[in-house]
């Protein structure tokens, strides 16, 4: 058992594998996608990752306030809060936005991008993760805007590079199964990233990915997320994690940034959240499966988190959804 697992369980991934893009130097290109074409490939998205795989040659990557960073062959690079950003072999260029350069796809291809100079070539395998924001909200609080994964030409970027062309074939020709395949495939692209960036980690790094590091607080962590309506006590936390209860509490304030009893009320919201989102029942059922006794304290909590009583944001959340889901063309 371990806290990323347990998270993960929980996250729903959706993939959107979107394009193959091949440039030629010199090239430049603005390739974020715009709002309207999220929403058309992941039309349910509330927070979208963005990623780029290099099959081939060499370019570099760069957000718009920060410095570029160079890329070769088997180099993921993924932007985990939907960030825009550049690619080139010269950043100095008037960046292309990309949208204009797609091209249709064939049947049972991806999208493809050819643009460029002439020159020396590089080409990406790139798409979209999407999850919940507020049960990722662990996660990309301990990631950066910009995170660059060296996979080599090892095992490891062979099968990332087979299940995204797999991958493609099942968002352009989708069979019976598909939906839950690609959220498989995507988890899979998101654990081998935050794997490898993790081993990356100095030992003095503080964050929730460091905290999964800890054998005591990883410990703790795990804990918490696999039995998050569990009436949690400290101490009893503490005896499990193998630490004296004060022990827990500064270690684990040092590396979350948080005590262990606040962590989990904020996952329980967040969980609280999904359901109320994603689901008819009761707010008093929710309540209880995400571990209140009561649905007047969870109603209290709910409302210091999120501003407003649970049964109210329901109601805002899903007016807010079907606003975007309104084809003005219609």
């Amino acid at each position: 058992m371990d806290a990323l697992s347990e998270v993960l369980k929980v996250l729903r991934l959706t993939s959107g594998l979107f394009l193959e893009a091949e440039f030629t130097a010199p090239w430049c290109i603005d390739s974020a996608p715009g709002r309207e074409d999220v929403r058309h490939i992941l039309p349910d998205a509330e927070h979208v990752s963005i990623y780029h795989l290099v099959t081939e040659g060499r370019c570099r990557a760069a957000l718009p306030d920060g410095a570029p960073v160079a890329l070769s062959a088997g180099d993921l690079i993924m932007f985990p809060h939907g960030d825009g950003h550049l690619l080139g072999s010269d950043l100095q260029l008037a960046p292309v936005g990309a949208e204009l350069l797609v091209e249709p796809s064939a049947e049972g291809g991806l999208a493809r991008i050819r643009h460029g100079g002439g020159g020396e070539r590089t080409r990406f395998v790139c798409g979209f993760l999407a999850c919940d924001k507020r049960l990722c909200r662990p996660l990309l609080g301990a990631l950066p805007r910009m995170l660059r994964v060296e996979l080599g030409d090892g095992p490891a970027a062979s099968w990332i590079t087979a299940t995204l062309r797999h991958g493609a074939s099942e968002t352009h020709a989708p069979r019976p199964g598909s939906e839950a395949l690609l959220g498989r495939l995507s988890e899979l692209l998101f654990v081998e990233a935050i794997r490898h960036y993790t081993a990356s980690l100095p030992p003095d790094q503080l964050g929730w990915l460091a905290g999964l590091r800890d054998p005591h607080v990883g410990r703790a962590l795990a804990l918490l997320h696999a039995e998050p309506a569990r009436d949690w006590e400290v101490e009893a936390l503490a005896k499990q994690a193998g630490l004296s209860r004060s022990a827990l509490n500064e270690r684990f304030n040092a590396l979350i940034g948080e005590p262990p009893m606040q962590y989990l009320t904020g996952w329980r919201l967040a969980l609280a959240s999904q359901a109320l989102a994603s689901s008819n029942d009761a707010v008093a059922r929710i309540a209880e499966r995400v571990g209140y006794d009561s649905e007047a304290a969870f109603n209290r909590a709910f409302k210091r988190e999120f501003g407003i009583p649970p049964a109210a944001w329901r109601r805002s959340v899903r007016a807010t959804r079907s606003r975007g889901d309104e084809d003005p063309g219609e």
